[in-house]
């Protein structure tokens, strides 16, 4: 299989393919180019050549087994999406690929974030289902995004070596690179009560998050009145910011600050902000993962940075190291958040 062959398939030139392949990072002047160029190289089983990788690099030991890697996305469907994870999808991606591993199969199910759902599913069946549409191409799963805990240990049973990247922890069920949601609620939430806000929002998932559990925390320790009107959870996405907001603006005593789980979310509601020009209501709002759009918004958008192509690189490290008998207890990797300050948090005055 050749670079050749995805550039036909994807209909784009050999060096675009090469790019997009090797550089989480590369953005294509077109739209969905990115999504093509992989897609054809998951549907043509692409691996780089890896003797022609040694002969260049002068090597002359022999080639390794080559590890077929499946990829779950958990947040988010093929007809929406969440751009942190696809950010953390490309990582894997590249990694992937220069770890000269096979990208056998990427499935988008949101249903097993969702504890309700997965309650009326007929689990196993699902899993076994997903199996046997990977034809024995399965060596290594990664699960990007929080899961079913039940979901997991379906997966878990079936796919013997799996990795998780993810803002909530799996209490070492499997191997995982965690950017401690709780952790980057907190810093955020305490970020706003340092400029002096004291009646603080919260718009994202509740329900066995972990970042509204920071979330919750900080106003505890800090002893600030938990509104639950204040208190709007939302899936994850720029419509439901949106709305959100639509509704924050319709009270009397809105909170002075919001914190939104997530970029995309915060978006919404910054849209929604700008939209009313003669609205005096205009909360300080921040957000987690410092997704690209972030700094385009208007004001430019407060956040959390979570180092996504470090999550994606440590994930396939720790995934190809249990796929080589590496390791045998399970592992966590736990990254950092950094506070990113921009212009959409003021003081409260």
């Amino acid at each position: 299989m050749s670079l050749k062959e995805i550039a036909k398939k994807a209909g784009v030139s050999v060096s675009t393919v090469s790019r997009v392949l090797n550089n989480p990072d590369y953005h294509c002047a077109k739209e969905g180019i990115r999504d093509k160029v992989w897609q054809a190289a998951v549907e043509l089983n692409y691996s780089p050549n890896v003797a022609a990788r040694n002969l260049k690099l002068g090597l002359n030991e022999q080639a390794e087994r080559t590890f077929y890697i499946n990829v779950i996305m958990t947040r988010m469907d093929e007809a929406s999406s969440d751009p942190f994870f696809t950010e953390v999808l490309h990582s894997v991606e590249s990694q992937i690929h220069n770890n000269m591993c096979i990208l056998s199969k990427i499935w988008y199910i949101s249903a097993f974030s969702d504890d309700k759902k997965c309650r009326s599913m007929n689990i196993k069946e699902t899993v076994d289902k997903l199996y046997m549409e990977a034809d024995g191409k399965s060596d290594g799963l990664v699960i990007i995004g929080k899961c079913n805990v039940e979901v997991l240990k379906a997966l878990h049973k079936k796919y013997k070596n799996v990795v998780s990247v993810n803002r909530n922890s799996t209490n070492y069920e499997v191997d995982e690179v965690l950017c401690d949601g709780s952790k980057i609620a907190k810093m955020a939430t305490e970020y706003l009560v340092k400029l002096g806000h004291t009646r603080i929002g919260y718009v994202g998932e509740c329900h066995n998050e972990a970042r509204y559990k920071g979330f919750l925390s900080v106003l505890q320790k800090y002893e600030l009145d938990i509104d639950p009107d204040y208190i709007i959870e939302t899936k994850q996405t720029e419509a439901e910011g949106y709305e959100a907001m639509k509704v924050f603006s319709t009270m009397s005593d809105g909170p002075s600050a919001i914190y939104s789980a997530n970029d995309i979310t915060a978006i919404g509601m910054l849209k929604y902000r700008k939209s009313k020009k003669n609205n005096y209501y205009k909360p300080a709002i921040i957000a987690s993962d410092d997704i690209e759009q972030a700094q385009y918004t208007d004001p430019m958008l407060s956040t959390v940075r979570l180092p996504k192509d470090e999550m994606g690189k440590f994930a396939i490290t720790l995934l190809i190291d249990r796929m080589r008998g590496g390791h045998e207890s399970t592992t966590r990797i736990e990254l950092e958040g950094k506070l990113v300050i921009r212009d959409s948090c003021e003081k409260d005055y």
